[in-house]
């Protein structure tokens, strides 16, 4: 997969609850780090019983992947804090004098789209951001392609920010085949159309059940995260 059609250093990862965002936002890191770039990632999920980007904090540091992560993740504690360590992101984008650095926001749901719109003003400045809307045919709520389009312009209406490209991050956990990523085509394509983006790749998690190239059509995941089903 070629990760050149990245322009923006800030790339933002949103979708709905369980649609497995937060996976396609670690997995991105660590092929962007593998790359030869340096990465951070950022956790903006801010409910904290859904998985979450911290629950791969130690996967991430072990590849040499920056985590900002909010206080409370993970805890009992069900407080949006919001670190300042965030300011830095925006400080580093503009300053043409740093490295190149990619900073994956990991954005939960309309809550996390509501924080990501906190920042609006601080992303524009700084150039803008890539947001790709990560879409799972076989979730609740987005399993059309209609109701997966209204689901993200909600988002955009939250985050005050567009949806720039799609990821098909359609499956049915341990259960998903071959079969379960190719039906999910159609929609995803239909998807992209509806929102008027293009469809960056399919995504899936490696398995024995799945026999599918590793290219720029389908995306080949390591389990970085914990699953819900």
């Amino acid at each position: 997969m070629n990760f050149c059609n990245f322009r923006k250093k800030i790339i933002a990862v949103v979708g709905h609850y369980g649609s497995g965002k937060t996976n396609v936002a670690v997995n991105l890191a660590l092929k962007l780090s593998e790359s030869g770039n340096k990465v951070t990632l950022i956790d903006l999920d801010t409910v904290n019983p859904y998985f979450r980007a911290a629950d791969a904090k130690e996967k991430l540091s072990a590849a040499g992947i920056g985590t900002i992560i909010p206080e409370f993740a993970n805890t009992n504690v069900d407080l949006p804090s919001l670190p300042s360590e965030i300011n830095r992101v925006f400080d580093t984008v503009s300053d043409k004098s740093m490295p190149d650095e990619y900073f994956i926001f990991d954005v939960g749901g309309s809550d996390g789209a509501v924080a990501l719109g906190m920042y609006n003003k601080q992303i524009l400045a700084s150039g803008g951001c890539e947001m790709i809307g990560v879409i799972n045919m076989y979730r609740p709520l987005t399993d059309t392609p209609e109701t997966a389009a209204d689901d993200l312009r909600e988002i955009e209406e939250y985050s005050r920010l567009k949806v720039t490209s799609l990821v098909n991050n359609s499956s049915i956990g341990v259960e998903t085949t071959t079969d379960t990523v190719l039906r999910s085509l159609v929609y995803a394509n239909k998807t992209a159309e509806l929102m008027g983006v293009p469809l960056l790749f399919t995504s899936y998690i490696e398995s024995p059940n799945v026999a599918l190239s590793d290219d720029e059509t389908f995306f080949k995941m390591k389990n970085a995260t914990k699953q819900i089903f």
